[in-house]
């Protein structure tokens, strides 16, 4: 059995702007994000963690930093949040309005449809992310670890372990630098012990 404190970044300047699609756009956490991640630290402190994986994205490394008690973090490129191609910058009502097929081939089949038109397919990220935990099933049996995703990345792959149509991910809801707990088997079958909690 593998256990695992599947972390979003704490808050960013994008996400108190009307939720603007940050995807690879590298920016820093706000006030209020440094305290998400240093109150996930305090829940967490007295529960041993053998070891803590990020996102190449500072908001996501530094949540990982803060929500650890400042341990290493290992740097993992498949945890980083989705390419949203045109999207990326642009609250959804702007992006809607200048392109409104794009977003409704996405919400119909995001298994086949590359997110803002030139980014990725929800099939190619859960497919890197689905490798990224399949390698630590085998590397960390009976362990505990930390990983701090993104949004976009955490929902998809929790849909496609959970068995829901992946156009569905975003019934999903994941709040900045809240912990969820999700726990997986030898066979890699997970389940999600914890959604959006205070330990």
């Amino acid at each position: 059995m593998l256990k695992v404190y599947l972390l979003r970044h704490g808050e960013t300047a994008y996400n108190a702007d009307g939720n603007r699609y940050c995807g690879r756009t590298d920016i820093e956490l706000t006030t209020k994000g440094l305290r998400q991640a240093k109150f996930v630290f305090d829940q967490l402190s007295d529960i041993k963690i053998d070891a803590v994986y990020s996102s190449p994205l500072l908001r996501a490394k530094r949540t990982a930093e803060i929500a650890s008690g400042e341990r290493d973090v290992f740097i993992d490129e498949r945890l980083i949040e989705v390419d949203f191609g045109d999207w990326e910058g642009k609250t959804k009502e702007e992006f809607i309005a200048e392109n409104a097929s794009l977003w409704t081939d996405w919400m119909d089949a995001p298994e086949s449809n590359k997110a803002g038109g030139t980014g990725e397919s929800a099939t190619e990220i859960v497919e890197r992310v689905t490798a990224f935990f399949d390698e630590m099933i085998a590397k960390h049996q009976n362990k505990t670890i930390m990983v701090v995703g993104h949004n976009g990345i955490n929902r998809l792959f929790m849909a496609s372990k959970l068995g829901m149509p992946l156009k569905n991910y975003r019934q999903l809801a994941q709040q900045n630098s809240s912990i969820t707990e999700i726990e997986f088997d030898e066979d890699g079958v997970m389940t999600l012990k914890l959604l959006n909690s205070k330990i």
